[in-house]
């Protein structure tokens, strides 16, 4: 768990030097951009790999907490489905002979409980983001429920990242605490979804 911890801390200790006045040009240059082309670039970023909390982090600098919250859910979401669709389009038959292992039963996991996994998996801050919507797109899932249940995995993290952004932006102290605290919840959450999806039936 101390890679998620780590972020969070660098993103934090990032916004403090631009609170202080390094880099704060930086501030306005996604709402400079505009929100058509943040998300774009965002969806990109988020397709590539780039940590979504970033994204969201980055959004809620630019844009505020809640517009910044929208805006990189959209990325998120973007990326998410564009990972899967390739995965889908492109990979599927070579990547089926070549599951296995760990990789074998998340698959199961995925086929089988589609939503509830993949919820879990969302919630979680540790994990790669991108494996999971390649996976999902090279095995049987259907791409609403995987896509519905990413968008409400993601929405934790993306509130707790662009509170952190938005804190910043308006320099803010209690709203820094309150994403800090909303981060610490949203790992438990996540820990406690997955015993109960490891106890279900592969």
């Amino acid at each position: 768990m101390w890679k998620p911890a780590l972020l969070l801390g660098g993103l934090l200790l990032a916004g403090l030097a631009l609170r202080s006045g390094w880099g704060r040009d930086a501030l306005d240059a996604p709402a400079q951009a505009g929100p058509t082309v943040f998300v774009l670039v965002g969806t990109l970023a988020c397709a590539v790999g780039v940590p979504r909390q970033v994204v969201a982090y980055a959004a809620g600098l630019g844009f505020g907490t809640w517009a910044g919250c929208l805006f990189a859910l959209l990325a998120e979401l973007g990326g998410c489905a564009v990972d899967f669709l390739w995965a889908r389009l492109v990979a599927r038959q070579w990547a089926m002979r070549r599951i296995k292992g760990r990789l074998a039963r998340l698959d199961q996991q995925l086929s089988r409980h589609p939503f509830g996994a993949t919820l879990t998996l969302r919630l979680l801050p540790v994990g790669s983001n991108i494996l999971l919507s390649l996976l999902a797109g090279v095995s049987a899932v259907a791409m609403a429920p995987f896509l519905l249940a990413s968008a409400i995995g993601y929405l934790p993290q993306t509130i707790v990242f662009a509170l952190l952004g938005g804190g910043v932006r308006v320099d803010r102290n209690e709203q820094l605490i309150l994403a800090a605290v909303l981060f610490v919840a949203a790992t438990v959450l996540g820990l406690w979804l997955m015993r109960r999806i490891r106890a279900l039936p592969a």
